[in-house]
């Protein structure tokens, strides 16, 4: 415990009971100084905080030798040491300001107070960097070379008779308890241990060996260096070199003397429960600030606190110098000069001039190279061209010349020849077959093919990894795009999956303003959307809303389809209102910057078209779904999955008004069309199977509806299904029957085993 340390209080410590019967009390005065409380004891005297109010009026920290004390021996020794701390005058040591007896004829001198914490304590309470650490330690080192100077010996050093207050509002250190073991040899404080043998003088963990061998008998200046070796050692490391708590005391010695000291850096990485919070009280990691430490700091340190003080710095001064070299980028004395040592400093040192040097060079032998560079880029990119022109030449060789078909060819039939030609055509270039594969995977995905669209995707995916990397933006690129085409194919925990952990890399490693990002968390929000989870996808669409309109504009196409994407989840909420603003609002940008008959318009349209639904206008919506209809069969094709969603859409608003006969006309059209385009497994074509049994449901055909649904919940509709079918009440005919209670069981049953897999 540090006698000037102002923060403990005399109820922490049962030694100050004692100030009684020593004769100080508060309130008491001594010459010219009014005690106001007891802030620290040592084994020879108590330190008083005192007030004193002439000639000046400022606080000051006064030791007074204890009563019992005062033998000539004592007396003599706490007059030395008061006279020795005299002498010595530096900003980095308390001053001595009086001293004098009391009338009892008591000695006592009178110091500057110091309202300050230890050194460590204050370094990691303000997060101070390495480099700071060691310019606030290299003033410490100067003001232990000046008692040196003054052949005074502290032989006490550590952190707590280290206090830091700020001065101007900068950290300076004062050193305190000068003297103290030359005054008296017994127990100071509860840290400090003493033997009465020789009076052993110091704190063991940071004592140097020839003060445990010597017991403070053959010491010399490089014993005050070793503490501060260690209290450096603290500094950087968060943590002490050699523990010896619980150890006996031939033990502790034992391990003084022989045990090595880790490296710092060494230190940092093993001490794996106070590592990471030393690193943030420096202001950086675990893996930096080993770094940090790895080489000219773990010498510094090491060299500090040598076992064999003839291998020691000799001085504080010779520390603080080494030290100073390190943060100028200079050699240090504690490494070995080796060349390319010498010659890194001198890099580090001098970097604009050997930057500009190394540019000349570098310049003068680009300007070299550049012409064969050149040339070999020319060659690559004449033969990438020929390669392209040679692929898309053999695309439109879709036929037998002889067929003589005209303009009969069809862009699906390219396209269906392009993709089963591609490895061989560009089997020497997977970069480029991988680029190719993706925009043949995006462009069957807009005709509606997904399962053409999700292979192709699938190998782009494999390709870009094993060439680009898992991280490159043209992998997540694909990633992307092949989430969006698992979950049109009905696979959407398997979309959802790879959609998250796409944008998870994504927000990673582009950020999350990244256009690539935000198109990506549209597709994740289309995905929760489909699923209803319309929660997470409302989230979603209103954190990617949010960016883009800031980002890229209230009119981006991205910005739209997150408008739509959080229409549906609002619609989905029976948020009805809001969700119309933002399908109509979309509507009017879309057809006034994307033209009247663009595809985005269809999606804005059909969102619109269900939520007058929910609100009951059937008018307006059956007039829409007509619409859109129409529109879609000219823009998309009267085959492609979304003209067929808008056509079952619009039989069941006309099966809502009565028209059950055009209804089952809309309804079968578009049970065929999907049997042939998406395959009677898919969840699309098992709705449509759904949809025919609610209607003849509703007609009264009860066998024939429980026949629907069954076969709508054995191919693919399970899932979707199972929470759907007590709560529909198209099916309310049903409800007493036995087997539609079997049913529902049953659907629920294989819903589970899907989710299980």
């Amino acid at each position: 415990m540090s006698d000037f340390l102002a923060q403990k209080q005399s109820d922490e410590n049962p030694a100050f009971s004692s100030t009684l019967e020593s004769g100080g009390v508060a309130g008491a005065g001594i010459g010219p100084y009014h005690l106001l409380e007891l802030i620290g004891t040592g084994g020879m005297g108590d330190v008083w905080l005192a007030e004193q109010k002439q000639p000046v009026w400022r606080r000051v920290a006064l030791k007074l030798i204890k009563a019992g004390m005062d033998t000539r021996e004592v007396v003599a020794r706490f007059e030395s040491e008061r006279q020795a701390l005299a002498l010595m005058d530096h900003p980095a040591i308390a001053k001595v300001f009086d001293a004098g007896s009391t009338p009892q004829g008591r000695p006592y001198f009178v110091m500057e107070y110091v309202a300050g914490i230890p050194i460590t304590t204050y370094c990691d309470r303000y997060k101070l960097t390495t480099r700071e650490r060691l310019e606030l330690f290299i003033h410490v080192c100067e003001g232990i070379q000046h008692a040196h100077q003054k052949a005074i010996i502290h032989r006490d050093l550590k952190p707590s008779n280290i206090l830091v207050t700020e001065v101007d509002g900068k950290p300076a250190p004062k050193i305190i308890d000068f003297g103290v073991a030359k005054a008296i040899a017994q127990r100071l404080t509860e840290e400090t241990m003493f033997t009465r043998v020789g009076a052993l003088l110091g704190t063991p963990e940071y004592m140097s060996p020839e003060q445990a061998d010597s017991a403070g008998v053959d010491i010399d200046t490089r014993t005050d260096v070793y503490s501060l070796g260690v209290v450096l050692y603290e500094l950087l490391v968060g943590a002490v070199p050699l523990e010896f708590k619980k150890l006996p005391f031939d033990e502790m010695l034992r391990k003084l003397r022989e045990e090595d000291t880790p490296r710092p850096s060494t230190k940092v990485k093993t001490t794996s429960k106070d590592s990471s919070t030393a690193a943030e009280n420096r202001r950086t990691d675990v893996r930096s600030l080993a770094r940090q430490l790895r080489g000219d700091l773990d010498a510094i340190t090491l060299k500090a606190v040598e076992k064999d003080r003839a291998r020691r710095y000799g001085t504080p001064s010779e520390l603080a110098a080494d030290i100073g070299r390190y943060l100028r980028n200079e050699p240090v004395v504690a490494r070995p000069a080796s060349v390319a040592y010498r010659a890194g400093k001198y890099i580090r040192r001098h970097r604009i001039g050997v930057a500009v040097a190394a540019g000349l060079v570098v310049l003068l032998a680009a300007f070299a190279v550049a012409q064969a560079v050149q040339l070999r880029r020319i060659t690559r990119e004449r033969d990438r061209a020929d390669r392209i022109t040679n692929f898309m030449t053999s695309m439109f060789k879709v036929s037998d010349p002889s067929e003589a078909r005209g303009n009969k060819v069809t862009a699906r039939e390219i396209l269906d020849k392009a993709s089963k030609e591609i490895d061989k055509g560009l089997a020497n270039d997977p970069e480029l077959q991988a680029q190719m594969m993706n925009v043949m995977g995006g462009v069957y995905d807009s005709l509606g093919l997904y399962s053409r669209a999700a292979s192709l995707l699938t190998r782009v995916v494999e390709i870009r990894r094993r060439i680009l990397g898992p991280e490159n933006a043209a992998t997540l690129r694909s990633l992307s795009l092949l989430s969006g085409v698992l979950m049109r194919e009905g696979h959407y925990p398997e979309a959802e999956t790879l959609a998250r952990q796409t944008l998870e890399t994504q927000q990673r490693v582009l950020g999350l303003k990244h256009r690539d990002t935000l198109t990506s968390m549209n597709q994740l929000g289309s995905i929760l959307g489909g699923q209803r989870k319309d929660a997470d996808a409302e989230q979603v669409s209103r954190t990617a809303l949010g960016i883009e309109r800031s980002v890229l504009g209230s009119e981006n196409p991205e910005t739209l389809i997150s408008m739509n994407i959080l229409a549906e989840a609002l619609m989905a909420e029976h948020r009805y209102a809001q969700a119309e603003k933002l399908f109509r609002e979309s509507i009017d940008i879309e057809r006034r910057t994307l033209g009247p008959e663009h595809p985005e318009i269809l999606n804005s349209m059909n969102g619109l078209a269900l939520t007058l639904k929910r609100e009951g206008r059937y008018t307006e919506t059956e007039e829409l779904e007509r619409e859109t209809l129409e529109l879609s069969r000219r823009i998309l094709g009267p085959e492609h999955p979304h003209t067929l969603i808008h056509m079952s859409n619009l039989a069941n608003t006309v099966a809502d008004r009565g028209d059950y006969a055009e209804a089952e006309r809309l309804d079968r059209e578009v049970l065929r069309i999907q049997r042939q385009v998406l395959g009677p497994e898919h969840p699309y074509t098992a709705v449509s199977v759904y949809n025919l049994g609610c209607l003849a449901a509703r007609r009264g055909k009860k066998d024939e509806a429980l026949s629907l649904v069954r076969e709508a919940v054995d191919h693919g509709g399970a899932p979707a299904l199972a929470r759907q079918l007590e709560k529909d009440t198209d099916l309310n005919s049903l409800h007493s029957d036995p087997r539609f209670t079997a049913l529902v069981a049953y659907a629920k049953q294989k819903a589970a085993a899907a989710q299980s897999k």
